[in-house]
């Protein structure tokens, strides 16, 4: 037992949750904007798997760097096919989110098997992995310094988004009527906001965000692609953006605990535990965060019926 514990907690672990955390968390943050809006943006899923493809793919015959617009192009694409639908046509977000993440099933698959003949994973020649960072004599800080050293750029991208992300959300005008549309879109409305123009901005920023996401995914370590990779992140975006209501830093610390259950699963497959009950890790973790934010939300709605009541009293 010891020696399992003493592989799994080192220095190098950090390093492992911080590379597992990027494209969750880039995820939650686009899906963040949307949840702001009032938009449950469950096509996380699908516009990540599509920027996947789309890095390794184009990225392997150009360079990372753009495939990684690629990968933003792509997922743009599926975004901007989920604005139309549910904000001309007026479809439901659930449904189209749905068919959002079948679409990127169907079409990844369907695309490795027309370029590469092999449905289920990229040639080996096939690749496309980003560079990572060589922090130097930074490296030699304790603890810090080699879980950031050999990381990609787009760890340190994800975590300054997420101030980023705060100062958009309420500093900026666009953040305001973000919130303002999420909060009574009627009184919006009333208050002369452009209500579909805010929701289309949110969505096609989920989408650039979830590009980026994708490209982490794939070029990261491996470099290549195998269908189905996004492997249920973009719903483990969804819970920690529900966690962390939407909230900047609320929301990344939610990432940074189910970065730390998938880095934990792989590191406990590593140690020789069961498999099949090292990768359930997340996944429990997903449904135990799931229920305190459905707590919390009843908790703070009941708070909220209070104080109109004793307003309405008073």
């Amino acid at each position: 037992m010891n020696d399992i514990l003493a592989s799994i907690f080192t220095i190098g672990m950090i390093s492992v949750i911080l590379m597992k955390t990027t494209p969750i968390l880039l995820a939650a943050i686009g899906g963040a904007f949307t949840q702001m809006g009032n938009i449950l943006n469950i096509g996380l899923e699908g516009m990540m798997l599509i920027g996947a493809f789309a890095a390794v793919a184009v990225g392997s015959f150009t360079t990372p760097f753009i495939g990684i617009i690629a990968a933003i192009g792509a997922a743009m694409l599926l975004a901007l096919i989920f604005a139309v639908a549910t904000l001309n046509f007026k479809a439901d977000f659930i449904v189209v989110g749905i068919g959002i993440n079948l679409l990127a099933v169907g079409v990844t698959v369907l695309l490795l098997t027309i370029f590469y003949g092999n449905a289920g994973v990229t040639p080996g020649d096939v690749k496309a992995i980003l560079p990572k960072i060589d922090l130097g004599a930074l490296a030699q800080i304790p603890v810090i310094g080699p879980a950031l050293n050999e990381q990609t750029i787009l760890v340190w991208v994800a975590f300054i988004l997420v101030p980023v992300y705060a100062y958009v959300l309420y500093r900026t005008p666009y953040g305001v009527h973000l919130r303002a549309v999420g909060e009574d879109e009627s009184a919006a409305l009333a208050a002369g906001i452009n209500v579909n123009r805010v929701k289309f901005i949110s969505i096609l920023v989920s989408g650039i965000f979830c590009g980026i996401a994708g490209a982490q995914l794939a070029m990261s370590t491996v470099g290549s692609f195998t269908a189905g990779m996004s492997a249920s992140r973009g719903f483990i975006a969804v819970a920690a953006l529900t966690f962390g209501l939407g909230r900047p830093y609320r929301t990344m610390i939610a990432c940074l605990i189910f970065g730390a259950a998938d880095a934990l699963a792989d590191r406990l497959s590593l140690a020789g535990v069961n498999s099949s009950l090292a990768l359930t890790t997340p996944y429990i973790i997903t449904i135990i965060a799931l229920v305190f934010a459905t707590l919390r939300v009843r908790s703070a709605l009941k708070s909220r019926a209070k104080k109109a009541l004793q307003l309405a009293g008073a």
